[in-house]
């Protein structure tokens, strides 16, 4: 039997003074891939940000256990250490670091250990070649003057050489066209094959066609209302979300 890895259990979730996220439960197991759908404005995000402890968002009540271990009052750093990683919808330019030396310091950092230059260039050229992207992409700052379509492959990237216990993928085909689509879905599964567990929050089908999913669920006003497996989102893309919400 699988080990539950992430058991996110009744949290209550303000931004400012609305509340978004209530009472909302769920549970993944290690190896997992789950998605999240439902109309927008449902928490999909919220729900995103709140599990990487994002600070606009506050949790109010509930709890978040990652791989047996409380962290619902642990900052940012210490769940990414842990093994959780979440994919931005637009991802930030950040000048003066570049792609390359963002991830071998994110390694580090995650690892504790210093990671011999050799060894991390071997890996960075694989990882490139199976997302069709020039290494000069490593040499630019991160995400500084990227299309969408280049930041979306630049995340992935992150993705395979970090790979965490976790990946959070917020929205990552929106802005991205049929062939960028296919990288990206290359790349997932490739963390997929790692033995990565995938929790996929979208609006959209397209990235889903050729990913194996475990689990899908409806969100809906700040709450799961319905979960089934891959069969549902094809319910969802032939009948709306209408159905699922009273």
């Amino acid at each position: 039997m699988s080990k539950v890895l992430l058991e996110v259990k009744d949290i209550f979730v303000n931004v400012e003074e609305k509340e978004i996220l209530k009472g909302l439960s769920l549970s993944i197991n290690e190896g997992e891939t789950h998605v999240i759908m439902g109309p927008n404005g449902a928490g999909k995000s919220t729900l995103g940000h709140t599990l990487m402890a994002n600070p606009k968002y506050n949790l109010r009540s509930g709890s978040i256990i990652f791989d047996g271990n409380d962290i619902t009052k642990e900052p940012t750093d210490k769940r990414a250490k842990a093994g959780i990683m979440l994919t931005f919808q637009d991802p930030i330019p950040v000048p003066g670091i570049t792609l390359g030396s963002f991830v071998r310091s994110a390694i580090e950092q995650r690892t504790g250990k210093r990671i011999r230059i050799w060894d991390f260039k071997k890996s960075m050229k694989s990882t490139l070649e199976l997302l069709n992207m020039d290494e000069s992409y490593t040499e630019r700052d991160l995400n500084v003057g990227f299309s969408g379509g280049e930041k979306k492959k630049a995340e992935i990237f992150q993705l395979l050489m970090l790979s965490p216990k976790l990946a959070i993928l917020d929205e990552t085909d929106s802005g991205l066209d049929v062939d960028a689509v296919k990288t990206v879905g290359a790349g997932i599964r490739a963390f997929r094959e790692q033995g990565g567990t995938l929790l996929i929050i979208t609006h959209s089908t397209r990235l889903l066609d050729s990913l194996e999913v475990d689990k899908t669920h409806i969100l809906a006003d700040g709450r799961i209302v319905t979960t089934g497996d891959r069969s549902l989102v094809d319910e969802v893309n032939t009948n709306g979300f209408e159905s699922f919400i009273s």
